[in-house]
């Protein structure tokens, strides 16, 4: 056995290539961050107060909202401490917690826009008999089943890439610890843990992306039969806002973990993307293409305004 130092704290070392932006970097990422709060606090407002959006639908998207609340808050607050100058070290707990909370909310997204794609399809596909299909006892079951499956997910990533010892060095190649920076600085065997990590995330990426497909399959062919052009249109854009979020979802997660060949650039630019652009967008993207999610935000608005008066 050789004697080694066992590290307790990693150096973040950042977005490669952008050493003097620091400040124009903070000020996007800061204007990013507060529009994806206050985004989706909108959209779970709406849903909970609205009674017209108490349907299955909705219900989903409201879980939406929560995780895309909490996604940007595992990586953007320490981001944006050290890109004001402030100590750019986590501690390794801090690693751990951080890689342990982005797969858990990476992993329940892709859970959730496959029961949402699921939802269309019933929806679309069987509507006489989708109040039955999608109970609300089934759109709470399919709920908790997406986040315990999505923390077992984390809970094994995170067990087998922090029991291998990390003796230096302690940089890691991006603005927060995920797999592909972390696990490198390992100085024991990494076989087991680069194996089960790359047929864990890409076993159950491509699995909720087939089922995904087979869904929007099923339900491009039950829009084509749909004679009134009306009728196909309005079909068309209750999926469409569905599908903008899972390409955006789906696109970093292939670049970042499906590729064989890894370069931090990439990968760091990519996760700004995924992090904190993303769940910014989704709430335009949502309220943008639905006429009733509009109508809710503007009850919800106008009702913020006059309530401070009355």
């Amino acid at each position: 056995m050789r004697n080694c130092t066992l590290v307790t704290e990693f150096l973040l070392m950042g977005i490669p290539h952008t050493v003097g932006l620091e400040k124009i970097l903070f000020v996007l990422f800061l204007a990013f961050y507060l529009l994806t709060l206050p985004g989706n606090l909108l959209i779970l407002l709406a849903i909970l107060t609205s009674s017209n959006l108490h349907t299955p639908m909705y219900f989903f998207l409201g879980n939406l909202s929560v995780l895309d609340i909490f996604f940007p808050s595992v990586s953007s607050p320490k981001m944006m401490l050290y890109l004001t100058g402030h100590s750019h070290t986590i501690s390794y707990q801090g690693c751990a917690t951080q890689l342990f909370f982005y797969h858990f909310l990476c992993c329940a997204e892709c859970f959730l826009y496959t029961v949402m794609a699921y939802d269309r399809f019933a929806a679309i596909y069987h509507p006489l008999r989708y109040t039955v299909i999608m109970s609300s006892w089934v759109c709470a079951s399919m709920t908790v089943a997406t986040w315990m499956g999505s923390c077992l997910h984390a809970s094994v990533l995170t067990f087998l890439i922090f029991k291998l010892p990390y003796c230096g060095p302690n940089e890691v190649d991006n603005f927060f610890c995920d797999i592909p920076v972390v696990l490198p600085l390992a100085c024991g065997d990494t076989y087991m843990a680069r194996a089960v990590s790359f047929i864990n995330v890409g076993l159950v990426a491509l699995v909720c992306f087939l089922l995904i497909l087979t869904s929007y399959s099923r339900i491009v062919i039950s829009i084509l039969k749909i004679r009134s052009s009306e009728g196909r249109r309005r079909a068309f854009s209750t999926c469409s806002a569905h599908l903008t979020s899972i390409l955006l979802f789906y696109g970093p997660v292939v670049l970042i973990y499906l590729r064989p060949a890894s370069s931090p650039w990439l990968d760091s630019v990519v996760q700004v993307l995924n992090n904190i652009v993303t769940p910014s967008l989704n709430p335009l993207i949502y309220s943008l293409r639905n006429k009733e999610v509009k109508v809710a935000l503007r009850k919800v608005l106008t009702q913020g305004m006059h309530s401070p008066g009355e």
